[in-house]
């Protein structure tokens, strides 16, 4: 129980025993850009929770409610805040998805909001050196030179780097500042970590977001983790993955490498690099060789499964054993405990996503739970992890480089929805874009360019490239570029840009990796606990995170960076046409209610801030396995009202906490599969056939609903007369007035239909999962059975395939290579290696490499060596000699930066605001390689060679 405490009960913060201030404290332990000193130089009287000093002993406390901006978990905080200052944290133990967890990262957030690293002002390069400049100089240059660039080369010359830090609100003004500029040049890092895993699961039952939660998997029989490592990546979900443990659930961790999360298992298993679909077909073989498949399930719910069982039967168990590197009576054994333990979950991370058939690899992974029947149910389905606090609603939220808000497509329809939204005329937002045809794509229609590939956006000849012109300057908004592979052509990229700007709490490699003498602006953005607003979670709940302290220095919230760029673009009027400004600040409420009035794909309508802000006053109501509240003020609803919470708030649907799930009402949380693909295709209906939602009207499948559809039912009038006006000619997706959605959920049926999830896409490049050698495979005689694509335009870019994988690297680079995460870090690691306390915990970049492979090499455990990628990077970093990579495979962590090819860039940030730990790039390393439908970059399966240093 936690006990509540009021101001006066609180103990005033002590001073740091050993008489240190804290700027002492700093340079005693040796806190500086080349290394930390370790933990052991702090006495057990430091090992206490991280107080700030001098603050009299009778100021009052506040206690803030806010949300780790870290991993997606959405683990709660209680900020102590006394005279404006953040002086102390601790878990929320009655939150209902920490439950007082904290890592180390979260432990460690408060450092966040008074990191000393903090960019703190506005800065430029000029003549090689950072000056310090007003607001108004900078904002009046960036646009200036946007406008000029506009005029030359047009709108999509301008790229905008979005970011998985920013709000749902932020993320939503973002993409429509993108659209009133008149470009589809929007990403954010969700295409670097899971966009094939949106692609792939929508396309295949609906939606491209977890199905269950964390949570649920309380509830699990058997959890099967596949490229996933939440001991590291996500430590407190594993709290909730224990105790599915400790009630029975057997545990099946997926890996090339031994991770803690494996230490953890009941049955560990390699694969080789980039096999992952001969394992999950090695899986399948098994289950429909010996009947193990749910038989009713398939025929109730699920088109194509027969040519899944064709594809299958190519991977008996030698050839699994050959391709994937997994023994027969392992594969059996696996299978057989899938089997037995129903309802199972899968897990996935981006050991999964990153590959250049990444989208194929997520479609496997839930057509195995396809097969098994584990969809729609408690302890099963796909749980995906995300790795940013808000990847998932800055995702939902359209910052994509090929959908709107809602993941409303690019076309007319989908424009003139949002068009109504925001009150304008759509012929106007038409003109703010190119009016040509390039390669024969239409700017506003066609996808942009991804985050994956803005350098080739800037380098590639721009003749090859579908858009007037290439990119010449970019806004690197919340996301940094030592997380893009290919590391040189980044920095040649950044080199030749007319302009780079960096809005950022941190000056990021974005800007400190160019080598140029000007050109670049920084833009100090406040953190997450310097504003407020909603932020959405891995397991689509949401919650309202609130301002902890004030914006520091002179950091300004991203929204009002926004709106002061927008004035300078002349377009702030019809941007903010519906939303209040504060003086130069837009209000977030009025942003929440603005997309509550279109989201309507997802169900992002029902959660108006009043419902978000209760459920987080009252977030100790919530019970922690059903994640629902049995009394108090939101009794029956679902923590965070995960979307989707279908119609008006008005309507107070409780969220949806398990996807697709039979057994509810659909006003209850219930669901089916989405028709999201017609109702036929090659003549075969593709509709589900003898299942429903509990208690619908319709016993059967049924297309989505649009207005014609409630005539045809005689539910027309079941609308008030303004809903039928708003209704007519719309559907589920357009009606503004909810109308559809409201008498559809009333008599019990879900408003995008009642369909069949498909195992056959047939408008990917591979309709059903196939497995493709790495285009940087060491298997040469692998590559005639199993080849690549060959190489073809996509999104704007012409995009290699075969010319790569035809070329033999595995003579001069014999190793395999993949990447992962850490524990004390996150992303890009500006942020976290710039927290003391974080940067004590792991102080140098490195390589994993097995014993024999570094004694071949005459390599010892702390030798410097250097990593050769075949692209021509050398990268100098530290040897991990360790059996938990096995001969042949290396790893390295992604999450340094700050040195570039040996040479340090330490003195090429602003002064102080260097990290305090800085190291080689992983991705200065990695090669080439796109997933084909999303442009997901390769990280988890090439080439190199490591020599001693």
């Amino acid at each position: 129980m936690r006990l509540t405490r009021t101001s006066s009960q609180v103990k005033p913060a002590d001073k740091p025993s050993l008489g240190l201030n804290r700027r002492q404290f700093l340079k005693t332990a040796g806190l500086s850009a080349g290394g930390v000193a370790a933990a052991s130089v702090l006495g057990t009287g430091m090992m206490r929770k991280a107080r700030a000093e001098f603050i009299p002993h009778d100021a009052p406390v506040e206690v803030k409610k806010t949300i780790c901006s870290h991993c997606a978990v959405g683990c709660g905080i209680y900020a102590h805040v006394q005279e404006g200052v953040w002086t102390h944290q601790e878990p929320a133990f009655d939150h209902p998805i920490n439950s007082g967890g904290h890592c180390a990262k979260g432990a460690a957030v408060r450092e966040v909001g008074h990191g000393d690293k903090r960019l703190k002002y506005p800065m430029k390069k000029e003549g090689g050196k950072w000056k310090r400049i007003s607001w108004d100089e900078a904002i009046n240059e960036v646009s200036a030179m946007a406008l000029k660039i506009r005029e030359e080369s047009g709108p999509d010359s301008i790229f905008f780097m979005g970011s998985a830090k920013f709000s749902n609100e932020q993320a939503y003004l973002y993409r429509k500042f993108a659209a009133m500029w008149g470009t589809n040049n929007v990403d954010h890092s969700a295409r670097i970590c899971h966009s094939t895993t949106v692609a792939g699961v929508a396309n295949t039952w609906g939606y491209g977001a977890q199905t269950n939660s964390i949570n649920d998997m309380r509830n699990a029989k058997c959890m099967l983790f596949v490229g996933s490592n939440p001991s590291e990546a996500h430590p407190v979900a594993m709290q909730h993955i224990l105790v599915g443990k400790e009630r029975g659930a057997k545990v099946i961790v997926v890996d090339p490498r031994f991770t803690h999360t494996a230490a953890k298992a009941d049955e560990y298993v390699h694969i080789r690099p980039g096999t992952d679909i001969p394992f999950i077909y090695g899986l399948l073989w098994h289950i429909f060789d010996n009947g193990w498949e749910d038989k009713q399930f398939i025929a109730e719910r699920v088109y194509g499964m027969d040519k899944i069982r064709e594809e299958v039967a190519k991977f008996p168990p030698e050839v699994v054993e050959n391709v994937a590197g997994v023994p027969k009576d392992q594969m059996y054994r696996v299978a057989k405990t899938l089997a037995d333990n129903r309802p199972g979950t899968i897990v996935w991370c981006m050991g999964g996503t990153q590959h250049h058939m990444g989208n194929s690899n997520t479609r496997s992974y839930c057509i195995l739970q396809l097969a098994l029947g584990n969809m729609g149910v408690s302890g099963g389905g796909t749980n995906i992890f995300r790795g940013h606090d808000n990847v998932q609603g800055a995702t939902d939220f359209g910052l994509l480089f090929d959908t709107l808000p809602g993941y409303y497509g690019l076309k007319t329809g989908s424009w003139q929805h949002w068009c109504r939204v925001w009150d304008i005329d759509y012929e106007w937002a038409k003109s703010r874009f190119d009016q040509g045809t390039y390669l024969g794509q239409v700017p506003m229609n066609s996808t942009g360019i991804p985050c994956s590939r803005w350098q080739d956006g800037v380098l590639e000849d721009k003749d090859k490239i579908a858009q007037r012109d290439n990119i010449r300057m970019s806004f690197f908004w919340g996301q940094s570029v030592n997380t893009e592979t290919r590391g040189p052509v980044v920095r040649e990229a950044l080199n030749k840009m007319d302009m780079v700007v960096v809005v950022d709490p941190y000056p990021t490699m974005a800007g400190v990796m160019p080598e140029r003498q000007d050109g670049v602006i920084l833009l100090p953005a406040a953190t997450q606990f310097e504003t407020y607003g909603s932020v959405s979670a891995s397991n689509r709940s949401l919650q309202w995170r609130s301002k902890v302290i004030e914006p520091l220095f002179e950091c300004k919230p991203d929204h009002e960076i926004m709106y002061l760029l927008a004035q300078k673009f002349g377009f702030e009027k019809e941007m903010f046409k519906h939303i209040k400004v504060n003086g130069t600040e837009p209000l977030i409420e009025d942003i929440t209610r603005e997309f509550n009035k279109g989201m309507w794909t997802v169900g992002y309508t029902g959660q108006s801030p009043e419902r978000l802000k209760l459920h987080q006053e009252n977030w100790g109501t919530f019970n922690v396995d059903t994640m629902e509240a049995a009394g108090g003020p939101c009794e029956g609803e679902t923590y965070g009202l995960p979307w989707p919470c279908w119609g008006t708030p008005e309507m107070k649907h409780p969220g949806t906490q398990i996807l697709y799930r039979t057994d509810r009402e659909v006003r209850n949380g219930g669901g089916t599969f989405r028709a999201r693909y017609g109702v036929e295709h090659d003549g075969v209906n593709i509709l589900a056939e003898d299942s429903w939602s509990k208690g619908s009207a319709i016993e059967d499948g049924y297309p989505e609903f649009t207005d014609k559809m409630l005539k045809q039912l005689g539910w027309w009038d079941q609308l008030t007369p303004e809903e039928q006006v708003a209704a007519e000619g719309r559907n589920w997706k357009t009606d503004l007035s909810g109308g559809i959605q409201r008498v559809a959920i009333a008599n019990n049926c879900i408003p995008f239909g009642n369909a069949k999830a498909r195992c056959i896409v047939w408008t990917f490049p591979d309709d059903i999962p196939i497995h493709r050698e790495p285009l940087y495979t060491p298997r040469r005689d692998l590559v005639p059975i199993y080849p690549t694509y060959e190489d073809r335009m996509v999104a704007r870019l012409p995009t290699l395939y075969k010319s790569i994988q035809q070329q033999d690297f595995a003579k001069k680079f014999p190793l395999v290579l993949t990447s992962g995460r850490l524990v004390e870090y996150e992303g890009g690691g500006e942020e976290t290696r710039s927290n003391p306390w974080l940067a004590q915990l792991q102080r140098e970049m490195y390589v994993e490499i097995n014993p024999q492979d570094a004694d071949d090499r005459g390599i010892r455990d702390g030798d410097n060596v250097k990593l050769f990628s075949p692209d021509g990077a050398t990268i100098e970093i530290k040897a991990m000699v360790t059996p938990r990579v096995i001969p042949g495979e290396t790893f390295m962590p992604f999450h340094f930066a700050g040195v570039f090819e040996m040479k340090s860039l330490a003195g090429d940030y602003p002064p102080g605001t260097e990290p305090f730990v800085i190291g080689e790039s992983a991705n200065t390393a990695m090669t080439y390689g796109y997933d084909v439908v999303t442009q997901m970059q390769e990280t988890k399966a090439t080439l190199c060679q490591i020599a001693k240093a």
